[in-house]
């Protein structure tokens, strides 16, 4: 019988029409492809099954977290090589956008995919793997839908995510400085820098919009004197946060509640922090979200903003939710460019006062954050579900390329609610968290 890993090499190289870019090693045992490349495995012919039906991301990861496919090798370089390999993408050079019809109607495409049918065994096939996000059905971001989706994020377990996270417990990137730094530090630094950012003193009353399991709460408290009331809409973070706020001492400042964001009334506030929450928003929710945070704050209140960004599209209408995001890792998740948030938050009246990029130090937060899982998958696939952990480890080092590629940025916007004689309330030059 002819051995397995040539033949899938010759029908992905024929099916993309263009070099595949790893090894592959087949359910029996043989391998095929280019030397020094990470080895693409494919334990089960299942997976192929899975790659028919759902072309592309979706398809390679359902056999990734069914754990029919894995990588033997640097996962990172194996992922920088199947960026945009799809099947029937068009043959390099050729029109993207005119692919799929005319390479379906190529008999000799055709006759490849037969082939791939054929060795992978009858369709259909088999049901998705763990942990996806399926029959969702009417309107998106209602406040039910979204604490939906925010406790199949949050609410894993926060054992797992001390693992994976560190001591810090900080879920969005950190701040890195020069040279080799602990990730607890860059972490410190990235909430000390939202702090100054905000101007927080002695009495203010910050609102931290996502407030995780309190990281930003107690150091604006314990560091700052600010009065902090915490919103998230996982039970689980509330809980470990409002533990932690007991353990610091600090009861009498920092006020956690399971609450959406959209249902806080209590303002005027001095600033607000909302730190990788406008993800879960939505792009069609942008203006409320940001209204209502103008409307939370006083005559010269701050906001800070902390984003993570897509790249604008040539056609905006044309954009998809990335499927693999959206099923496994953040559901209705959306990201939207840079100029759509600044817009929203302009409309709203807010007067935006600064921008910075910090794209790069999310890619060092990520691959941080994998050699923390890696170090230790089986607790981790322990504490969460093996497939779970396999989600988090494909998600984060795929996100640590986005960043390095460019593909994403990630942005914090400072902006102020002026006063109605245009006083910001902010020195002449701000940029004194430098």
């Amino acid at each position: 019988m002819t051995e397995v890993a040539p033949r899938l090499t010759a029908l992905a190289e024929e099916l993309l029409g263009k070099p595949f870019p790893l090894r592959i090693r087949a359910w029996d045992g043989s391998e095929s492809g280019p030397p020094g490349e990470p080895v693409l495995v494919v334990r089960h012919r299942r997976a192929l099954r899975r790659l028919l039906w759902r072309p592309g991301e979706l398809g390679l990861a359902r056999g990734y977290v069914a754990g029919e496919l894995d990588v033997d090798g640097d996962l990172y370089r194996a992922l920088d090589r199947l960026a945009g390999v799809v099947w029937g993408v068009a043959p390099a050079g050729a029109d993207a956008r005119e692919s799929g019809p005319r390479r379906l109607a190529d008999p000799r495409f055709r006759a490849a995919a037969g082939r791939l049918l054929r060795l992978a065994g009858p369709l259909p096939p088999p049901p998705p793997p763990p942990e996806e996000v399926r029959g969702r059905g009417g309107a998106s971001h209602t406040r039910r839908r979204d604490a939906r989706a925010i406790s199949h994020h949050y609410d894993v377990g926060n054992d797992f995510y001390e693992l994976v996270l560190g001591p810090s417990m900080v879920y969005s990137c950190a701040y890195w400085g020069d040279g080799v730094t602990p990730l607890e530090d860059a972490q410190t630094a990235k909430l000390d820098l939202v702090a100054r950012k905000l101007g927080l003193s002695e009495g203010d009353r910050l609102l931290d919009v996502g407030s995780g399991w309190g990281s930003l709460a107690i150091h604006a408290a314990r560091e700052y004197g600010a009065r902090v009331t915490g919103v998230t809409l996982s039970r689980e973070q509330a809980a470990y946060a409002r533990k932690r706020v007991a353990e610091a001492g600090l009861t009498d400042r920092i006020d956690i509640r399971v609450q959406d964001y959209r249902d806080v009334t209590d303002g005027p506030y001095d600033a607000v922090a909302s730190i990788g929450m406008a993800e879960h928003v939505g792009s069609a929710g942008y203006h409320e979200y940001a209204a209502r945070l103008y409307g939370l704050l006083g005559p010269g209140g701050r906001l800070l903003n902390h984003q993570i960004a897509r790249r604008p599209e040539p056609d905006e209408a044309a954009y998809h939710v990335d499927e693999f995001i959206d099923r496994y890792v953040f559901p209705d998740g959306e990201l939207s460019p840079l100029g759509t948030t600044v817009g929203a938050l302009e409309s709203a009246g807010f007067e935006v006062r600064d921008v910075e990029s910090i794209r790069e130090h999310y890619a060092l937060t990520l691959r941080r954050w994998v050699a923390n899982l890696a170090a230790d998958e089986r607790r981790a696939a322990r504490l969460a579900s093996p497939a779970r952990a396999r989600i988090w480890r494909l998600y984060m080092a795929a996100s640590a390329l986005s960043f390095e590629r460019n593909r994403i940025g990630v942005n914090q916007i400072l902006a102020v609610r002026t006063g109605g004689d245009g006083v910001s309330g902010l020195p002449l030059r701000s940029r004194t968290w430098n």
